[in-house]
């Protein structure tokens, strides 16, 4: 999403290092694309640890690109808002276009040149597009709340944080009002996200430490 600010701290690097560095080898010996999902709840710092794993992973020589589910939202941000608002059972993974990020990951693995995929700008609540030229990449992350979902991925990462644990982090973002209607949008959504962690690879606890699973 466009007017994202990002800023990596030794600290993002280090979970980086930790979570990625044991797959080097396995990224290196895949013939295709290698793919991450970075799920969790909101402010939980998904945006944060794809661009370190990004960082991390272009030291070792990788051409990366980030897909972020935010660009996949059916509506705009200030459209989608007012569509909870009318009706809270908008709330979840049908918001998004998941299905089209899930072919883009695809068409990755399939070796397409180019991917033209949606962009959200957010500042002017709108959705252009973008084009990724695909031509030397070789590892492809998807970040965003529900990319747990999706099926072109070869490590799912969990970041297990919930949205009280996240309060200050989402404060100093500011991005959305910190108002009881979002709240209640918080809580929605952790009913459903907190129920992928069961799907997870690699789980990055409070302390951003990382616990490989299912024999990763």
């Amino acid at each position: 999403m466009k007017g994202d600010i990002i800023n990596l701290n030794d600290e993002y690097r280090n979970t980086a290092k930790k979570l990625a560095g044991p797959l080097i080898k396995e990224i290196k010996n895949y013939k295709n694309i290698y793919t991450f999902s970075v799920a969790g709840e909101s402010g939980a710092g998904k945006s944060i640890t794809a661009a370190a794993i990004a960082e991390f992973l272009e030291h070792e020589g990788f051409n990366v690109k980030i897909f972020q589910q935010d660009d996949y939202f059916y509506l705009p941000p200030f459209a989608n808002d007012q569509k909870r608002r009318k009706d809270l059972k908008w709330v979840g993974p049908q918001e998004v276009n998941l299905s089209l990020l899930d072919q883009h990951l695809k068409e990755a693995k399939l070796g397409v040149a180019e991917i033209i995929k949606p962009l959200v700008i957010y500042p002017e609540n709108k959705i252009t597009r973008e084009v990724f030229d695909m031509k030397k990449v070789q590892v492809c992350i998807a970040e965003g709340t529900y990319t747990s979902l999706l099926k072109n991925i070869n490590k799912r990462v969990f970041i297990d944080r919930n949205y009280k644990d996240t309060f200050n982090d989402r404060k100093k973002r500011a991005r959305d009002k910190m108002d009881h209607f979002n709240e209640e949008v918080l809580k929605i959504e952790h009913q459903i996200i907190h129920q992928h962690k069961q799907l997870a690879d690699i789980i990055l606890d409070k302390n951003f430490n990382a616990h490989y699973i299912n024999n990763t």
